[in-house]
């Protein structure tokens, strides 16, 4: 059985406020990927709202599986392709999360709400509580949200738990474009793993995001990206087998003191 795919990670701006106008932009960046035969595609944060909509967000909240759930699991049907974005969720607990969802033909297989949130994002959402790994047929993956491409302990306990591919869906700063760039390669390298991340493009408000959509090997190499600037599709062709390589190389899930983590594995 082959452990080769191919994935994508898509880059999009966003009409604030206007789920029709972006879901009928995502579906022409979704399908681009499709195209080239990407089989899981990652889209930025609120890619369905736009990020700074906080004047907004209970309105715009959805139950997740709501529309916007819904319309993904339709596209990945059409697409022949898993999804993963992160959108406002309405809890069943009555709080709002920043939550990414991973989608198929099938329905929706996970979510994660985001957990670190940044800046005044603790003043619009709960944090979220659990990480855990989500299981497609090809792959096990971990989903994380933006800022959480800092923390790198939350990468380390999904690969521990099964993870080969991070995903990070994301509406990152333009500010800080040097961490982006810096801790989306770091989290591949220590893991051993692939990073898919996924960013948002283009401003909202007085809000300028930083672009540099990418996918990274395990062993640091940018085996696909997109630009600072405008929308993009990167895409390209991994080898599972690779992780396994990696490690076997750079042995640091190996030779860690698992003591460290005795409460999180």
């Amino acid at each position: 059985m082959s452990n080769k795919l191919i994935v994508a990670s898509v880059q999009m701006d966003c009409v604030l406020y206007d789920n029709k106008a972006n879901l009928t932009r995502a579906e022409e960046l979704i399908a681009d990927a499709a195209g080239r035969g990407a089989r899981l595609i990652v889209v930025p944060e609120l890619f369905n709202t736009g990020y700074r909509v906080e004047d907004r967000d209970k309105a715009l909240a959805e139950p997740i599986p709501g529309e916007t759930v819904l319309w993904m699991q339709r596209m990945a049907g059409k697409y022949d392709a898993y999804l993963v974005g992160a959108i406002i969720e309405a809890g069943e607990d009555g709080k709002l999360y920043d939550t990414a969802v991973a989608v198929g033909p099938e329905g929706c297989l996970g979510k994660h709400r985001k957990m670190h949130l940044w800046g005044d994002e603790d003043k619009r959402f709960a944090k979220g509580e659990d990480i855990g790994v989500i299981e497609l047929p090809f792959a096990k993956i971990g989903l994380l949200i933006c800022y959480e491409i800092g923390f790198p302990e939350m990468a380390r306990v999904q690969v521990h738990k099964g993870a080969d591919i991070l995903i990070y869906t994301s509406a990152f700063g333009r500010a800080r474009y040097y961490v982006w760039d810096t801790a989306s390669r770091s989290r591949a390298l220590e893991n051993s793993a692939f990073v898919i991340a996924s960013n948002r493009c283009g401003e909202d408000k007085d809000t300028f995001f930083g672009g540099l959509s990418r996918i990274v090997a395990p062993d640091t190499t940018i085996l696909a990206g997109c630009g600072a600037d405008g929308e993009g599709v990167a895409c390209a062709k991994i080898d599972l087998d690779e992780t396994a390589r990696m490690r076997a190389t750079v042995p640091y899930l190996r030779d860690m003191n698992k003591k460290l983590y005795i409460n999180a594995f």
